[in-house]
């Protein structure tokens, strides 16, 4: 089993950064495809961002292209998600999840995910 714990998320004002953390326990996540996923009121959860084991693949949902960039430090069994430019619609709260092993790539369907962090609240004020 892999637990997932998020942090990082608050209000902030539109423009400005955040950075979520995701640390996992239990297991190593050296091996697991990683994604950030966030749900507003009312609508289902989305993709924002996957990486691969090793960091070198990344894929970022267009919405948030070129503002948010997802990162992994393995040694630290941590995952980030680092938010700039945050705009009103982001506003959602916020999950990471791991996929076991073993796909190689990204992964970009929430279906696929196995393990889930309790999630973290960003909220963006215009």
């Amino acid at each position: 089993q892999v637990q997932l714990v998020e942090s990082g998320g608050g209000l902030v004002q539109a423009g400005g950064s955040l950075r979520l953390s995701c640390v996992a326990s239990g297991r190593t996540i050296t091996n697991f495809p990683m994604g950030w996923f966030r749900q507003a009121p009312g609508r289902e959860r989305e993709f924002v961002a996957a990486i691969s084991r090793s960091g070198g693949m990344t894929d970022h949902a267009g919405s948030v292209k070129g503002r948010f960039t997802i990162s992994r430090d393995n040694a630290r069994n941590t995952e980030y998600l680092q938010m700039n430019s945050l705009k009103p619609e982001d506003t959602a709260v916020y999950y990471c999840a791991a996929v076991e092993p073993p796909p190689y790539g990204v992964v970009i369907s929430v279906n696929e995910y196995d393990y889930w962090g309790q999630g973290t609240q960003v909220t963006v004020s215009s």
